[in-house]
């Protein structure tokens, strides 16, 4: 999903720490209040401006599921994927799955394009094997992506009103306690983890390490893996006791840095962000793992969307 974190190159641990005896990394230089909140002001203005692009979540609209064989696409009531935005035609191709091949085939008379070429027929490449190709018409583009084994056909529409009357998130403020030192321990080789879906799967997941910190005077850890979003840095979803009250009952997601020399960085929750799943019915989030379930309230980061 798109991210605004900042993106460094990765300096890794050299030595495993697979115990508490492993000696701490020195302490983190202090923190300056001001810059750290100019810092996540700037991160929330960047994370709001992606939310709101024509091709972020807020224009996702409809998530179909691929059956072999021929799926038909438009706004006619007949259509295997029904989409009936203002204006579109009846129908606006098809879809023709055999196996893992997908291939689509616009209606007669259907303007449709990829990379602003107009196609007629074209073999599509899912999200899967690299970036996949996006096709679009009038206000809609889609793509075909590849989840637990299965396809789909994601659809997005720069017209949707969840996106055109956004009015934005409510955010804690920002509270430089909860930017809190960290020290990263290397997992070689990953341990793997499972990480459940909204979908109701539970995903292997590989996990090169876990940060541990420190809260109420007692130490806890969050599972880190890795996203396709950033290859330096570090992804999870957590859960806290404001999930379902204040938060997304659902939990939310975060990036921490890749550890400096000294094994050390920062969880800074100042950065919680919800998953795509609290905007759309039509996203395949990943939710926390059970043993990212912190067992008190994190009132720092994104509030619920008041639309959810």
């Amino acid at each position: 999903m798109p991210s605004t974190h900042s993106r460094h190159r990765p300096v890794l641990v050299t030595v495993v720490c697979l115990a508490a005896a492993c000696e701490p990394p020195p302490p983190s230089p202090p923190l300056d209040p001001a810059q750290h909140a100019a810092a996540v002001e700037a991160w929330r203005d960047g994370r709001l401006e992606n939310l709101t692009r024509p091709d972020g979540w807020l224009a996702l609209v409809a998530l179909h599921w691929l059956d072999e064989g021929m799926t038909t696409f438009g706004a006619d009531s007949g259509s295997d994927l029904v989409y009936a935005g203002a204006g579109l035609p009846a129908r606006i191709g098809t879809f023709t799955r055999t196996g893992r091949s997908v291939r689509f085939d616009a209606a007669p008379g259907v303007r449709v394009t990829a990379a602003d070429s107009p196609v007629t027929s074209i073999m599509l490449r899912t999200d899967s094997a690299g970036a996949g190709i996006v096709l679009e018409h009038a206000t809609l583009q889609w793509l075909v992506i590849a989840r637990d084994g299965r396809l789909a056909v994601r659809v997005r529409d720069a017209a949707s009103p969840v996106r055109t009357e956004f009015a934005g998130i409510a955010m804690f403020p920002v509270d430089p306690a909860w930017h809190v030192p960290a020290r990263f321990i290397h997992r070689d080789p990953p341990d793997t983890i499972e990480v459940p879906s909204i979908l109701g799967t539970i995903n292997a997941t590989p996990s090169p390490g876990i940060v541990e910190f420190e809260h109420g005077g007692r130490s806890y850890r969050l599972a880190m893996w890795k996203d396709s979003d950033d290859l330096a840095n570090f992804f999870t979803a957590f859960a806290d006791s404001t999930n379902g009250a204040t938060t997304y009952g659902g939990g939310r997601f975060l990036w921490v840095n890749a550890p400096d020399a000294d094994g050390r960085t920062f969880v800074d929750f100042n950065r919680s962000y919800n998953p795509p799943c609290v905007f759309t019915d039509y996203a395949t989030c990943p939710l926390p793992p059970r043993q990212n379930r912190l067992p008190f309230p994190i009132e720092a980061g994104e509030k619920t969307w008041s639309g959810h």
